[in-house]
């Protein structure tokens, strides 16, 4: 039987792509595995579809200073050799990479005991994981077009991004009926992210009253966000994470307001959603998210609104603008290419596993 190991984690956005690969590598006969962090988000989201896991010790590669950066280093060195005990016991075909802090000691592992590697680049510009790691890989997939001049020639395969194809199955109807809503009102759903995002969760509280007079409100907003002042609210309803309804809550959704992630925004493209984008600051980032957005914006598919310049005012004229030209940013998403990143990856690794 083949095997593959699949990495990757830290946030969700680097655990559901794998997830999201699981069905069609299980359907060609692949026995998996996976690596992840000891204590990372990752190890939960994983167990649960039972795949076996291994944790290794993982340590944070930073370009600012902290005092972190002389210990995570040993971290990293450490879980080098767990990940390498790991592969030697499971002897996979081939190793697939989402990349992540994780990712690092295990593809290192994987390139010293040869084992062919897929790595994928969700973002515009490759992180610094990913870029310690394509020097040892066989093939570089990658999500935008823009992304394949930072790629070596020979290894860039532009897949797009692998998306959980449960997410077009959700029904609008089941989706209301979850959050005890009904068809009088649109539907406008708030993700700020597996982590959740402040600046987002307090820009949409602020003016609630005005949002609720025209929408009714699902927020996605993260761990330990829940607002219990707000729990009641008629026509408001939020959540710190959602799995299996999260397909029938975007089914149910009319607009939606997001950080600018990857993953989550070509999930809305798939879903043809009309969007505005708040991508994490360059203050906060290395300024991934704001190309992401500028490349959505600019096919059309998005709102880009900067979180710097979100004022209350300006935040509900948005909505307002976007929601009334919806028609137009769903047509633009209907025009976009499609392509099958799930299956495009899957040959790939069918290949590098057959050599």
């Amino acid at each position: 039987m083949k095997k593959v190991i699949l990495t990757g984690g830290g946030t969700a956005g680097h655990v559901a792509p794998n997830i999201a690969l699981m069905p069609e590598l299980k359907a060609r006969g692949y026995k998996i595995a996976y690596i992840g962090s000891s204590d990372g988000m990752e190890k939960g989201l994983i167990t649960e579809t039972g795949t076996r896991y291994y944790g290794v010790s993982t340590g944070k590669l930073r370009r600012y200073f902290d005092l972190k950066n002389f210990t995570d280093p040993f971290k990293v060195v450490k879980g080098y050799f767990e990940a390498k005990k790991a592969l030697k016991k499971e002897r996979p075909s081939v190793l697939f990479s989402k990349g992540g802090f994780v990712a690092v000691p295990v593809v290192r592992a994987a390139h010293a005991l040869k084992i062919p590697i897929v790595i994928h680049e969700s973002d515009m510009t490759p992180g610094l994981a990913n870029k310690l790691c394509i020097p040892v890989a066989d093939k570089v997939c990658c999500t935008f077009p823009e992304t394949m001049k930072y790629l070596p020639k020979d290894k860039a395969v532009l897949s797009g991004s692998p998306i959980r194809k449960e997410l077009l199955t959700g029904s609008k109807a089941e989706g209301l009926a979850f959050c005890g809503f009904n068809e009088e009102k649109p539907v406008l759903l708030i993700i700020g992210g597996s982590l959740g995002s402040v600046s987002v969760n307090n820009a949409v509280r602020a003016v609630l009253p005005q949002l609720l007079e025209k929408f009714q409100i699902i927020h996605l907003c993260g761990k330990d966000k829940l607002d219990p002042a707000l729990e009641g609210t008629k026509g408001y309803v939020q959540y710190e994470f959602i799995k299996e309804e999260l397909k029938d809550l975007m089914a149910a959704a009319d607009l939606v307001i997001s950080r600018a992630g990857a993953n989550v925004i070509f999930e809305l493209l798939a879903l043809k959603k009309p969007s505005i984008l708040v991508p994490l600051p360059a203050a906060a980032s290395r300024g991934d998210q704001i190309l992401n957005a500028r490349s959505f914006r600019d096919s059309g598919y998005s709102y880009m609104l900067p979180e710097e310049e979100i004022t209350d005012e300006h935040l509900l004229e948005v909505i307002d603008e976007v929601f009334l030209q919806r028609d137009s940013y769903i047509q633009a998403m209907n025009e976009a290419g499609k392509r099958d990143a799930i299956k495009i990856i899957a040959d790939l690794l069918d290949e590098l596993a057959s050599k």
